[in-house]
């Protein structure tokens, strides 16, 4: 990912938790210069100082047969923003965009035994729903079984994490305080959270 200095994130616990936070990601490989993706939620963890993402394919999706054998990509995408130039004190100014992103290349592993893949399953359930926990717990163990058999679960261990914030960190004082005023007054979700990064950001530095 192409990131400029000025917009580059090195601390790996904000990281971590953005990733955590925004932890629905695209999981991608290219196996002979032919790319293949696909949309998951993905649990994020830190082991023995790594930095491991462990979700599931639907068994029936082809691409779960690729990520042993190559290089394994997932894009982690948050809030983005439109920026108009009326926010900017020259008038020679255009529009841009505001986001964050993260890429976390790695290693794909499959997890084969069924009690790692229970293993993962829920502790996707606790993730996202804790209380369906007990629901699950009640259902039959022939039914847990057949739903098992129909998902590959897998992990990777992070080997190199880019992590991007594009936050007006160029404008002015007077510039990122406008656009940040613009966006907390918007109806949209994604200007706000970009509102509260951009505040957080300005109150880090």
């Amino acid at each position: 990912m192409y990131i400029p200095k000025i917009n580059l994130e090195t601390d790996r616990h904000e990281i971590v938790a953005f990733m955590k936070q925004f932890s629905f990601a695209t999981i991608i490989t290219a196996k002979d210069n032919l790319p293949s993706g696909t949309h998951l939620p993905f649990l994020v963890s830190v082991k023995d100082d790594h930095i491991v993402l462990s979700s599931h394919f639907a068994r029936a999706n082809p691409h779960w047969k690729e990520i042993e054998n190559n290089k394994v990509l997932v894009i982690f995408s948050g809030p983005h923003a439109y920026i108009s130039p009326k926010n900017y004190e020259k008038e020679l100014s255009v529009p841009t965009w505001n986001y964050i992103s993260v890429h976390a290349y790695g290693q794909g592993k499959l997890i084969t035994e069924t009690t790692k893949t229970f293993d993962v399953l829920e502790a996707i359930i606790d993730n996202y729903e804790r209380s369906y926990r007990q629901q699950w717990e009640n259902l039959p163990e022939d039914y847990q079984l057949k739903m098992l058999k129909g998902i590959v679960a897998f992990e990777i261990v992070v080997t190199d994490l880019q992590a991007k914030k594009k936050l007006s960190q160029n404008r002015t004082d007077t510039e990122r305080q406008k656009i940040i005023d613009a966006l907390t007054n918007s109806n949209d979700t994604n200007e706000q959270l970009i509102a509260d990064y951009m505040r957080k950001n300005q109150n880090a530095g």
